[in-house]
Order: C-alpha cells, then structure tokens, then sequence
C-alpha cells in the first residue's frame, strides 16, 4: 500500500496536568510506505531522553551499594586510562571525556556506516586526559556508554534487560524498549523520515547505542515514567538531588543532574530533556507540579522541543483553554526556512598542505588550498573553511585553529562542540 502524496511523517503529543485526564493529539504516518497512521501505540526512538534512565538505574545501584557515586570510574572500568573520573562526573558531564561519536565523524564515517557501541568505546579509552578542566561540563554521550558497561558489569545483565526488570515492567511500559542490535524488531515502530526536494527518504542509520540512546518509546509510556519521578520528587529538592548535586550546564541558567536537565528558576521548578537521533526528535518535560508534556516526531525537519515548549507556553499564558487546543495549535508549528540558497561549489585546483593526524581521534585529516581558502578532507569529503578570526577557521560543526600563519602549516587544534581540544600533527 503506498501513501497519498500528500501525506508526511509527523508527531505523537501528550498533555496530563495532575488534576486531569491526559490529552492526546496524533498526526502524520508512522510509515510512509504502508500509509500507517501514527497512533497512541507507535514506538518511537527518543534519543537522549533516554540518559535518565540510566542514571535513574545507576543512581539504584548505588542506593543498594553496588557502586558508590563518588567511586574512580576506573575501578568498575578497567581500560578507562583518566584515574580522577568519577562515577558522578559520568552521569553530570564533567568526566571532560569527548564525545566518541564525534570523534568518528572525524574519520569521515558516513549515514549508513555501521558502528557498534565496542567502537566508541574503544575511542573512549584512547583518551589520556580530560578534554576540558576538571569539573567543567562537556556534553557527551560517552559518558553515558560507559554508564551502561558499568551497569552491566555489576548486575552481570544487558542494560535492556536491567531496565525491562527494575523499570519497564514495574511501571507497565509495555511498549518501552532498549534496542540493542540494529536487526532487532520494535514493535509498532515508527520510521523516520528526512524531506528532500522532492520526496521523502529515510532518516534512521543501522547504529544502536543503550546507554546514551537507542530507547523507544510511546508518549504514554513516557507518562508513566514522568509519574513515578514525580511521585518520588521530594521538594523542594529536585528530583535524587539529595543523592547528586545538579550543576551548571551547556544551557545557561539551566542546570544538569541525573539525566536531566533543570529549571530551578521561576515559581516552580521543571526537568526535561531533549533527544536528537537520526531523524527522531523527543521532549519529555515535567513540572514540580506534577505537569507532564511529551513530544515525540518522526520528521526531522519537527524539532520536538519547538513543539513542547509552544505547549507550555500556550498553556501557562492561557490556564483555562482546553488543552486539546493548545496542542492542536503546536502540532502545526514549523520551523521558519533559512531563505539562503546553497552554496555553489566552483572547481578550481588543489594545492596539498598536508596529511594529519590525532592521537585522540581515528583516521586522518587532509588540508588543501584552492583559490586563496582552506579546505580540510575527511575520507574523500571536503569542507571548506570560513575565516572567522587572525587564526582560526569554521567548518561544519568545529573551529580550526592555527599557530601562526597558512604559510607552513605543520599542526593545528580542531574543536568540536563534544570534542573540544585536538591536536593535530602532519605526518
């Protein structure tokens, strides 16, 4: 069965104020090529709102002296070579561990390269020293990778299975799933979908990293899990902050804790977290007053935390209108196009400066010049770089930064936002 030309992926939204039912609100097709509606079984991956899962289940193993927070990750992670990470610094970013999977960007890994959860981790144990100062906060899924290697170790279980045992069951998410194997079927899963020109292709790559991601989930599952962190929430202290301290983080004046981010601000406070992944986008937001808003899509181009905050504020600047409404009005919100055409790309000769290598990093990196700009190769694709000061260049997603002039380049630092600080040398 094909789907009508007209139809496009779109989004799960749930709205349950303590005193109420839930609302509901479907749109869009959970499969484009079967023409399957989204509905309130579909599964969805939510990317990184799945950390608060694994640091609500590493936050349990030290409540029953598996682990200590304050213990050197190295004790339960013996290839880990930075002896002064702790157990904590893992779960609040402030291991200053880079992002693996920016690393392999690097490498020039491509959309339908396969990785495995062993491949970033063994990135993750080249680095001999933390990225950022000690206690700074560096975002990274690294962190919580090894967060699941370490609840696998000591419970001698997957992380799927720890989860479906001390969570999901308990909890009634019957739809709630770790993938661990790219092969494995999730029932009444959704596909995600990226817009080109003129049609729709596939947005989800064959990776699968439990841990920091690959969680899939239904907006009613999700409420479930919002009602039991509520339930447990013993205010005026956010929720497990008895156990870890939230610390400042990457988005100002939001502070980070155990897989979530909070909003201490305000009459009352709220966590929430964002998730990003191959096509999905997830929000999950919780309020001290027991608010719950989730957003789940699957069409890139539908940043789920756009939608999600559009709700909030809907709700709060009009407290009586029919919830319903509210998300019906979100539903239909878009981000505004850029309006800049692409960049024309005009061949013209390379001159090669040189061949370059990390220690921290797979892989190697090329630079050239052609027609008076830089341009650095990853695996046959090439960047080219933006002046944006004396020394330093812009790329996509990083800034090169020289020693002195483009005359006689024999090394340079690149920073990524998750993997600040690389120092390259040429061969």
């Amino acid at each position: 069965m094909n789907a009508h030309p007209d139809a496009e992926p779109g989004l799960s939204l749930l709205f349950h104020s303590p005193d109420a039912q839930p609302a509901l609100l479907h749109t869009g097709l959970a499969s484009l090529e079967y023409g399957q509606p989204i509905g309130p079984d579909t599964t969805f991956n939510v990317g990184s709102v799945a950390k608060q899962i694994t640091a609500h289940l590493t936050l349990l193993a030290a409540r029953d002296s598996l682990l200590r927070l304050d213990q050197p990750a190295a004790d339960l992670l013996p290839r880990l070579r930075i002896s002064d990470i702790s157990v904590a610094d893992l779960i609040t970013h402030r291991s200053g561990l880079r992002d693996a999977e920016s690393l392999l960007a690097l490498a020039g890994f491509r959309d339908l390269d396969h990785y495995t959860a062993d491949d970033l981790r063994t990135l993750a144990y080249r680095q001999g020293q933390r990225a950022v100062p000690q206690s700074a906060f560096l975002y990274s899924n690294t962190n919580y990778l090894l967060l699941a290697e370490i609840l696998e170790a000591i419970h001698g279980t997957a992380l799927a299975d720890l989860a479906r045992h001390h969570l999901f069951e308990p909890l009634g998410m019957n739809d709630t799933h770790f993938k661990a194997d790219p092969r494995q079927v999730i029932p009444r899963a959704a596909s995600a979908y990226q817009a080109t020109d003129h049609t729709w292709q596939h947005a989800q790559g064959p990776v699968t990293l439990p841990g920091p991601g690959s969680l899939w989930t239904t907006p009613r599952d999700l409420d479930r899990w919002l009602t039991q962190l509520h339930q447990s929430w013993q205010q005026p202290q956010l929720p497990w902050q008895g156990t870890l301290s939230y610390t400042p983080s990457d988005h100002p004046p939001y502070r980070y804790g155990p897989g979530l981010y909070a909003r201490t601000r305000g009459d009352d406070a709220a966590v929430f977290h964002f998730g990003h992944e191959q096509g999905f986008s997830a929000a999950a937001h919780l309020e001290s007053t027991g608010l719950r808003v989730i957003c789940l899509s699957n069409n890139a181009d539908i940043p789920a935390d756009h939608i999600t905050s559009a709700v909030l504020q809907d709700h709060h600047t009009h407290p009586t209108r029919d919830p319903g409404q509210s998300l019906a009005r979100a539903a239909k919100l878009r981000p505004a196009p850029s309006g800049m055409p692409p960049a024309q790309d005009t061949p013209s000769p390379h001159t090669d400066i040189g061949t370059f290598t990390c220690d921290q990093a797979p892989g190697s990196l090329r630079l050239t010049r052609a027609a008076g700009a830089l341009h650095l190769w990853r695996r046959g694709t090439r960047d080219q770089l933006a002046r944006s000061g004396p020394n330093t260049y812009t790329g996509n997603g990083y800034t090169l930064t020289l020693p002195g002039s483009t005359n006689a380049i024999s090394r340079f630092t690149l920073d990524l936002e998750r993997a600040p600080g690389l120092h390259y040398l040429r061969q």
